[in-house]
């Protein structure tokens, strides 16, 4: 039997009211999105111990420009094929900014000026012309008063995209550029940011111990809080990563970041707490209302509930406020043809999905089970092996692909099927359909031996 990639209850959705997206709550209709990649600074002018500012500044900015809704800012995780560079040097942006579409990227140089530091910020726009790149105001102070004077450079970007600010919305980005007053604390929470951009074991915990750090030198520091949170949950500690965002709500009941976060490890529970999954997610969603995330986990957890209306309107919600959004686009193509059994729009959702994140796994095992579905073996056979090159311990797709040979050349299956049983015979989580695998193996070696 093929493996499943969905996890959600059956919904029911029209094709028609998904395609009806209405701009309402938090984003007025004259607002215009700008979809923005922020990278680190270039510090390598500067001596190997200051070089976590050129991190430092593209936190203050992800901070800062999350406080208002016409920023749709790309997840940083989505810039694998620029891999980790040691400077984002101009072509490497514009490169960057084209594969996730987006419409401007904010990077930039550090480097020192006598006993002062200077940060020279720059915008490159991508236009139907071609890249059009800005050279901002720079900062320039002592080092220790750097980041305090950053805390305006938010507002720069804002005004160079020609994103319209009341006072008080600059006021909030203004205030959320100044996440500490201890310097000593926003360094080590920049280093933090640093290793547990790495994403493997050994730096998640290095970004535990500096995050920690960071804490012990604020204990206010709210952001620090959460982010710990975050990186005790990659780790698999769910208590410790609760804990975090208890503190850093407590903190600050105004930040959104931990409400939604508890949603994710409600929903991820093993006992599914889906109830106190919506209610997390809803608070997110009312301390910011353009929270886009938040809206695709509420969608997710309506839908595991069965709350047909409940997740329709979240997810549309979500693409309102994030069209480029895959997960989204990815969710519809499972709903078009596990719900509605419309081939063509499911095959375009996950295309979608696949041109905003062409490293989506789960989008391309949907694509892969639809086509396999419709005996399209030749196109769900080349899914299955981009995802196994991009995560060669995908069990999933390993054994989906055994299958897809199984009916167009049984030697390859075998083959195949050896590949899977190696690699998950020590999995618990795959006893079962290794089982499955071995009777397999044994039918098709009889066969091809008669």
């Amino acid at each position: 039997m093929m493996r499943r990639l969905g996890r959600r209850s059956r919904i029911v959705v029209a094709f028609a009211s998904l395609l009806a997206l209405s701009v309402t709550g938090g984003v007025s209709a004259d607002t215009k999105l700008r979809v923005v990649v922020i990278v680190p600074f270039d510090g390598t002018a500067l001596d190997r111990e200051e070089q976590w500012m050129g991190e430092g500044v593209a936190q203050i900015l992800a901070l800062a420009l999350a406080q208002h809704p016409a920023f749709v800012q790309v997840e940083r995780g989505r810039l694998r094929a620029a891999g980790r560079p040691d400077a984002w040097t101009e072509a490497l942006v514009v490169q960057a900014a084209r594969a996730v579409r987006a419409d401007a990227a904010l990077f930039g140089r550090i480097e020192r000026r006598g006993s002062d530091v200077a940060v020279l910020p720059q915008l490159v726009e991508l236009k139907p012309s071609g890249p059009d790149i800005v050279n901002l105001e720079p900062v320039t102070a002592p080092a220790g008063e750097l980041f305090g004077r950053l805390a305006t450079l938010p507002l720069t970007y804002a005004r160079a995209l020609r994103v319209s600010l009341t006072d008080a919305e600059a006021a909030r980005i203004e205030k959320a550029a100044r996440p500490t007053r201890v310097a000593r604390a926003f360094e080590l929470f920049a280093r933090g940011q640093t290793a547990a951009m790495r994403g493997d074991q050994e730096s998640n915990e290095a970004a535990v111990d500096l995050l920690a750090r960071a804490i012990e030198v604020d204990p206010s520091f709210v952001v620090a809080q959460y982010t710990l949170g975050v990186v005790h949950s990659a780790l698999g500690n769910r208590w410790k990563a609760a804990s975090h965002f208890r503190a850093s709500m407590q903190l600050d009941p105004a930040y959104p970041e931990p409400a939604k976060a508890h949603g994710d490890l409600y929903l991820s529970q093993p006992r599914r707490l889906f109830d106190q999954a919506v209610e997390a997610y809803s608070k997110a969603i009312e301390l910011r209302p353009f929270y886009a995330d938040a809206y695709v986990g509420l969608g997710d957890a309506k839908a595991a509930k069965s709350d047909v209306d409940g997740a329709i309107a979240a997810y549309q919600k979500a693409l309102v406020y994030n069209p480029v959004n895959p997960r989204v686009h990815m969710s519809l193509g499972k709903i078009y043809y596990g719900e509605k059994g419309l081939y063509y729009e499911a095959v375009n959702a996950y295309k979608r999905a696949i041109d905003l994140d062409p490293h989506s796994v789960d989008a391309r095992m949907g694509l892969g089970e639809v086509y396999e579905e419709k005996g399209l073996y030749k196109e769900a056979t080349e899914e299955y092996r981009r995802v196994i090159e991009i995560d060669g311990k995908h069990t999933g797709a390993m054994y989906n692909l055994a299958l897809v040979y199984e009916k167009v050349d049984p030697r390859a299956a075998i083959t195949q099927w050896e590949r899977y049983i190696e690699l998950a015979s020590p999995l618990a989580t795959e006893k079962d359909w290794v089982d499955v695998a071995r009777q397999h193996l044994r039918k098709l070696k009889s066969q091809v031996k008669d």
